[in-house]
């Protein structure tokens, strides 16, 4: 799959101008293009993300099929059942979507347990994920869990006093330490095109959420489940990433 997906606005002329936001772009772009030699070396490269409002729409009626010279045409009346945020992970290597949680709400708490979850199905493993700089990306949960995990003996300090925990900027230091067996890359403010994950989005918003009636938010969640099952059988293969990280030229 060939990725076109640019963004104008972060290419705007307060962004050409910042050496560390160019360096962060690049960095991003060098790991989409080792993902296959760092998967073969035991460490996954996985970009991560919510897909919030996912809501459980019932239509009405029965679509119309599609007839000569006549496309498909949906109800537009309907019953809402309900959301769904699904936290997926979308591992650049293999282009299948891993260890995905499907729920109510994406709290600290539950963003938290969807690294853990996701960590377990290879323990001894190194991870990188690639996530947005959402508050609930760069929490004292998130730390504590990778210090923990990565047995790290450190002293973390205090949420909103002292140390590690001290602030965002001071956690998102610590999450993106290479050091660690777990690690996290975070992309520049404004630019979440820049995490894969959001062009598989696309694709089940067009297969399947948009076309979809579904009678209850457990309906929802079972539907999304087997088709991610479905495109990791039948449909997944890696994007072929041709961005570098430099300014585009028009």
């Amino acid at each position: 799959m060939r990725n076109n997906f640019m963004s104008s606005s972060c290419f705007s002329s307060m962004y050409l101008d910042s050496a560390e936001f160019r360096q962060a772009v690049h960095a991003i772009c060098k790991l989409y293009h080792q993902a296959e030699s760092l998967y073969e070396q035991g460490i996954h490269l996985v970009s991560t993300d919510e897909k919030t409002g996912m809501q459980a729409i019932e239509r009405i009626h029965p679509d119309h099929p599609m007839e000569p010279g006549q496309p498909e045409r949906h109800e537009f009346e309907y019953t809402r059942h309900g959301t769904q945020c699904l936290i997926a992970n979308f591992e650049i290597a293999t282009g299948q979507v891993i260890a995905s949680t499907i729920g109510d709400t994406r709290t600290e708490t539950d963003f938290v347990s969807h690294i853990k979850t996701t960590v377990d199905t290879a323990a001894e493993d190194q991870w990188v994920f690639v996530v947005d700089q959402l508050n609930t990306h760069k929490s004292a949960g998130l730390v504590e869990y990778v210090a923990q995990a990565c047995q790290l003996d450190q002293p973390l300090g205090e949420k909103g006093k002292s140390g590690i925990l001290n602030n965002m900027a001071s956690r998102m230091g610590f999450l993106q330490d290479e050091t660690h067996r777990i690690r996290f890359v975070f992309t520049p403010k404004h630019c979440s095109w820049l995490n894969q994950v959001e062009i598989w989005f696309g694709i089940i918003s067009r297969r399947l959420l948009k076309r979809g009636s579904f009678t209850s938010q457990a309906n929802l969640k079972q539907r999304v489940e087997v088709f991610i099952d479905y495109f990791n059988q039948y449909l997944a293969k890696s994007f072929r990433w041709t961005y570098i990280g430099k300014p585009l030229v028009a």
